[in-house]
């Protein structure tokens, strides 16, 4: 049952991920640009996850790789939000 979960929120976040591409492509924002990624990472977290043991030492790693993307995301609203304004 986990690892059917595991594997919807790896869907889901593929799906997220396409929807902020496309509205990336079509307004050209980096906002957009860097959620698509964001939620990219997690489908990818969501596969290492699952790959790996559960005693494994690396799943540190996994789980620094998601810390950093909260840290890209809110670096992204920081910008949106404090960044140099354009007409």
């Amino acid at each position: 049952m986990s690892n059917f979960l595991d594997g919807a929120t790896m869907l889901a976040s593929l799906g997220v991920a396409l929807f902020f591409l496309k509205y990336w492509r079509s307004t050209g924002d980096r906002l957009f640009a860097v959620f698509a990624a964001a939620f990219a990472v997690f489908a990818v977290n969501r596969v290492l996850l699952v790959a790996l043991d559960e005693t494994s030492e690396y799943r540190t790693w996994v789980y620094l790789l998601r810390a950093a993307t909260f840290v890209l995301i809110a670096l992204a609203i920081l910008d949106k939000n404090y960044g140099p304004r354009r007409r």
